[in-house]
């Protein structure tokens, strides 16, 4: 028989409170999100983080799972807080969802204007306008149409005229006597164009705008571009709204898999989200929504399917097929995307797997395809993407990271946001600097990868990864001290309450070690493993490329002292940017640029990392970290 189950989600607000029915044998967790109540669950539910405490106010509270004690620790449990992933009640209780972190300004890397590859491309992005004056319908015998005179203006046929394009047509064609700008688009940037998008009165042959997007699994970052020149108009990024079902790819195909409804929420969140998207970028830059024509779509093969509706299930199975790997042009409509009804979406190609377009969109950025040298490109992310080769051959893995990189699954983990700690020093004791210089809050990824290399200079740190409180005595004092067992869990106490501004203890646990371990093992055997496929040493890398979020923001010295990357002279690897985004922002303006695509994608072999002979000597190897210094 159901219970009732209060959940209280504002700290702040005693009202704001939803009672849900809690059926038998069904966790909080599950029962908040079938009653539309977001609980952040970055591991997908699976016991292995924080983000989905609650603590209970009313109503017997349960025993402590396993899982709670582990990821909670002892106080937080006779506080009251459990994990509402793993607890489920059987009598009326009434809970508080643990309010996250404060987390504010988020440091992620928007779309760059990109000068150096967009100055390389010609701009031809298939939209064109024209001003033409249509002869009207005059008499009544006269057997014709809008449509049919329209399309008599314009060389074009009423099967080329999209259907949303009828609606405004008869008051478009009389309101303005000098005529009416038709906008039109050719695919593949051909000559006679072959699709109206658009009749509107007036010349308006000078508005012509285009969006590029980059839907990550963590971030999503929107640019918008003027067609005519490529200048950059606007841009804005935001946390995946997707994340609250789970913090990596395959805790969200998961939470799809678990009831079919499921997809639709998800398919929603990512629409909803590129919707405020295109307000928030035409109300900064003054373009109207209706004069954005053309839209780019780069993202991973799950992230592609979900903004389709596409269930993504079968890519989280063996042998990790997608429902579809070609380009696909569809209009704005079928998307709900609140730009011009007809204008093209045009999503990118995937290569196979979970190398999808946005990997595709890194080697168009980083023109890896036509180097003569054999270069690297590594895109670092919850869902990172490794690309090895040259204008010879090219190579491509997914190389899952997971959340750990972006504070997930951390125990004081957060992304970089205001206040979080982005570089760790030591000498005599830890130093930390935090981004905008606020009260520290938390550790993102780039002050883990710092704290953990710093750590492994002082002698912390082992090459396995162990704490070693068997060597606090050899330490100096104050770095002696903040080495420590509790109960059978081995930390490093990075600050203490008061410290850099902490209103509590921020601590590295041995567990976060191993989660980094994790993370950086993926990324590291990734590069490894296609170097062992091409047969390429060290040496014969030119260069290595950083790209993605995370990897614009990390210490290069501090990711090659933890083995993150292969170890490489400093001046052979540089950050790119967020290519992903630049690669998306060069087909939205041209045509030319998103054939390339299919050629591209066409020319990557896939390697499957967890199905090749070598693969697991080569992560177990990655999970290390290289000998002290």
């Amino acid at each position: 028989m159901a219970v009732a189950l209060t959940i209280l989600t504002e700290p702040r607000d005693p009202g704001a409170r939803r009672t849900l029915d809690l059926a038998p044998g069904t966790s909080i967790l599950r029962a908040a999100q079938a009653g539309g109540v977001d609980i952040t669950a970055t591991c997908g539910g699976r016991g292995r983080c924080t983000s989905c405490r609650v603590k209970f106010v009313a109503g017997a509270v349960p025993p402590p799972t396993i899982m709670d004690e582990v990821q909670l620790g002892p106080d937080l449990v006779r506080e009251g807080y459990r994990l509402s992933c793993q607890c489920v009640p059987c009598d009326p209780v009434t809970v508080q969802v643990a309010p996250p972190l404060e987390e504010l300004s988020f440091q992620i890397l928007g779309g760059g204007p990109g000068p150096n590859a967009l100055s390389r491309v010609a701009l031809d992005s298939g939209i064109q306008k024209q001003l033409v004056k249509v002869a009207l319908p005059r008499e009544e015998h006269h057997q014709t149409s809008d449509l049919e005179q329209l399309c008599a203006a314009v060389g074009l046929t009423p099967a080329d005229v999209g259907t949303s394009v009828l609606q405004g047509l008869p008051a478009a064609l009389r309101d303005d006597p000098d005529g009416v700008t038709v906008t039109t688009f050719a695919a593949g940037g051909a000559a006679g164009r072959d699709r109206v998008l658009a009749v509107e009165r007036g010349d308006t042959a000078g508005m012509k705008f285009g969006l590029a997007v980059d839907i990550g699994t963590t971030s999503v970052v929107t640019t918008l571009l003027a067609l005519d020149s490529g200048e950059q108009l606007g841009s804005v990024s935001s946390l995946n709204p997707q994340a609250v079902f789970g913090g990596d790819l395959m805790s969200r195909i998961a939470f799809a898999q678990f009831n079919p409804a499921n997809l639709r929420k998800l398919h929603t969140r990512i629409v909803g989200l590129l919707n405020q998207h295109v307000e928030q970028v035409c109300r900064e830059s003054g373009v109207l929504a209706k004069w954005i024509y053309k839209v780019v779509v780069v993202g991973n093969t799950c992230m592609h399917h979900i903004l389709l509706g596409i269930d993504p299930s079968h890519v989280g199975l063996a042998p990790y097929a997608p429902v579809m790997r070609h380009p696909l042009v569809l209009p704005a409509r079928e998307l709900f995307l609140k730009v011009a009804p007809e204008a093209r979406v045009c999503l990118l190609p995937i290569v196979a797997g979970f190398v999808g377009a946005d990997a595709v969109a890194v080697a168009l950025a980083t023109r890896i395809y036509e180097s003569a040298e054999v270069r690297v490109a590594v895109d670092i992310g919850t869902n990172g993407e490794v690309l090895l080769g040259s204008r010879d051959r090219l190579w491509a893995c997914s190389a899952p990271a997971g959340p750990a990189l972006e504070g997930g699954q951390i125990r004081h983990g957060m992304r970089g946001a205001l206040g979080a700690i982005d570089r760790v020093e030591i000498a005599d004791d830890i130093r930390v600097h935090t981004i905008g210089e606020s009260p520290a809050l938390g550790i993102c990824g780039s002050g883990l990868v710092d704290l953990l290399a710093v750590l492994l200079d002082a002698g912390v740190i082992d090459w396995t990864g162990l704490i070693q409180l068997e060597a606090r005595e050899t330490f100096p004092p104050k770095l002696r001290a903040r080495v420590e067992m509790r109960g059978e869990e081995r930390l490093v106490v990075v600050l203490r309450p008061g410290e850099a501004g902490a209103r509590q203890e921020i601590v590295l646990t041995q567990d976060d070690v191993r989660q980094v371990q994790l993370a950086k093992g993926a990324i590291a055997s990734g590069v490894a493993m296609l170097q062992h496929v091409a047969g390429v040493p060290d040496a014969g890398v030119t260069e290595l490329m950083l790209a993605g979020g995370f990897g614009n923001y990390i210490s290069i010295a501090s990711a090659l002292r933890i083995g993150l990357i292969p170890p490489l002279s400093k001046d052979r690897i540089r950050y790119v940017g967020n290519a992903a985004s630049l690669g998306a922002q060069m087909c939205l303006l041209s045509e030319a640029e998103r054939g390339r695509a299919a050629e591209v994608a066409a020319r990557i072999e896939h390697v499957s990392l967890a199905t090749h002979p070598d693969f697991e000597r080569i992560f177990v190897e990655a999970m290390n970290f290289p000998g002290a210094s």
